[in-house]
């Protein structure tokens, strides 16, 4: 019992940064690319801090999360998206597209940055150089895993925003409307389906297909260029 406690607890220690500062500073760079686009309602609600507290969901930054270390061992969250409105952008379909890319985009500099202060982790040794050589892999992963995720083309997602940008006008609007029903669209195909296809011993597995392989395939290319593969 203790054993699975004393598990449980280290799992958290390495995980518990990595997932605060990648869903913190995603939802923030939104806000700050939108106000220099000309959009002040992160600002004014204060999402442009640093200050994790601003940005947490009660759910999704620590439920979810612990809830799947104790489960799984992984573990996933999201923060409070931030308020971005698409009508005071200096041009709403271009800078939507800018404002969208920056929170993936801030993923792929931490996950550069986890990956690049691995060597001093390793020098360091001993308990604490072993606690920050695990925490900075789960930074590198688990940056690479949001950034995908989050780049899925589907409403409200970044990569369904980008695609409403992108797509001609005639296509972007009803592709907009997907938003009301694209938390059910995630949840039901990344979730819920490999349940049920478990279940019935199919083995289709959508999340492993587009969030764990593709995350895996990430993580691997961005320690190969900094050589440390």
């Amino acid at each position: 019992m203790m054993s699975g406690l004393g598990e449980t607890i280290a799992q958290i220690a390495v995980w518990a940064l990595p997932v605060l500062l990648a869903v913190t500073l995603h939802e923030a760079a939104h806000g700050y690319v939108a106000w220099i686009r000309g959009d002040d309602t992160a600002k004014k609600a204060g999402r442009l801090s640093l200050n994790p507290m601003v940005h947490i969901d009660p759910f999704g930054t620590i439920v979810l999360p612990l809830l799947l270390i104790v489960l799984t061992g992984f573990a996933f969250g999201y923060a409070k998206p931030v308020p971005v409105d698409v009508r005071r952008l200096h041009n709403p379909r271009r800078d939507m597209i800018l404002v969208a890319l920056a929170g993936p985009g801030t993923n792929l500099a931490l996950a550069f940055l986890g990956a690049g202060l691995l060597p001093f982790a390793v020098a360091i040794g001993g308990g604490f150089g072993n606690w920050a050589v695990q925490m900075l892999h789960v930074m590198v992963f688990f940056n690479c895993l949001i950034a995908i995720f989050n780049m899925l083309p589907i409403p409200p997602l970044d990569g369904g925003r980008v695609a409403v940008g992108l797509l001609p006008y005639d296509l972007a609007r009803p592709y907009a409307k997907l938003e009301r029903y694209g938390f059910f669209i995630v949840i039901g195909g990344l979730f819920l389906l490999p349940m049920l296809s478990r279940e019935l011993g199919l083995g289709f597995d959508p999340a492993r297909s587009l969030l764990l392989v593709p995350s895996q395939w990430l993580y691997d290319g961005i320690l190969s260029v900094l050589r440390l593969g």
